[in-house]
């Protein structure tokens, strides 16, 4: 079993995300329906549909990979690579007519995140990476912002609800006000503009594997860090504080400090 080529397997990601994310866009502002899963969450046929045509692009090309998916679960093979995707990362995003959604393809091997693609089918914008080989934008090398005062950053959320729900409220708030200009561009959009230098920090208080997976290489490959709100983590962290990296620490000092963990007085 050799380790696996990764300029082929980045090559190979980028045009089956690119051809998911095609069909993503046959769906979008058509009305498609919406199902409410058992979690709560929106599905559409677009999303089964796109992780469908992801898997059959693997299975044929891989046929000993594993598989894990958001919408079809886990398929086990015989080596120890595993594709991790998300079909539509930003579901509500995409029901209502935002472009800004993604469709997220990561892969692992040996239990480590080696490569990742953001791809945005409505912005026809492409972020990826490997492990050792950078971070990519639309064909251009991509990087990190050189913002290194938390004072002056920007950061982004998926809004403040989730805070709230999760009984994040304080520390969502000690973010926001610790950094200069905070916006809801997040999903896997938020990710991407982190890795092009266009936002210096991004938030989240709940994760899945698949929201995660293809991130992290994008991230890190680009000059930043991903981990969770203590500083460790992998790829299977259910939360997750991504930076430019020099402004990691101050972050994760907010998230540490009394004001995150205390609710606001009125």
């Amino acid at each position: 079993m050799s380790r696996p080529d990764l300029r082929e397997i980045l090559e190979f990601s980028v045009e089956a995300a690119q051809r998911a994310g095609d069909l993503t866009l046959g769906y979008f502002h058509s009305g498609v329906a919406v199902v409410e899963k058992g979690d709560g969450s929106p599905v559409t046929a677009a999303d089964r549909e796109a992780e469908l045509l992801l898997r059959e692009r693997i299975e044929r090309r891989f046929p000993a990979h594993s598989i894990l998916g958001e919408e079809f679960g886990e398929r086990r093979g015989e080596e120890p690579a595993r594709w991790i995707l998300d079909p539509i990362d930003g579901t509500f995003s995409f029901i209502h007519g935002v472009p800004l959604y993604s469709t997220l393809v990561g892969f692992e091997w040996q239990g480590e995140m080696a490569v990742g693609v953001i791809h945005m089918p409505a912005l026809r914008e492409t972020v990826y990476a490997a492990r050792g080989l950078g971070c990519w934008w639309n064909g251009r090398r991509a990087g990190v912002s050189c913002c290194n005062d938390l004072p002056q950053a920007t950061l982004l959320t998926g809004g403040g609800k989730l805070f709230d729900t999760t009984g994040r409220t304080a520390a969502f708030d000690a973010m926001r006000r610790a950094c200069r200009v905070h916006r809801s561009w997040c999903d896997g959009y938020g990710y991407a503009l982190l890795a092009t230098g266009r936002a210096d920090v991004v938030l989240d208080p709940v994760m899945n594997i698949w929201d995660v997976a293809a991130l992290l290489p994008v991230v890190t490959e680009a000059g930043g860090r991903l981990t969770d709100w203590r500083g460790g983590g992998d790829h299977t962290s259910r939360e997750s504080l991504a930076s430019n990296g020099s402004l990691h620490q101050a972050a994760l000092d907010v998230l540490a400090s009394p004001a995150s963990h205390t609710p606001r007085r009125s």
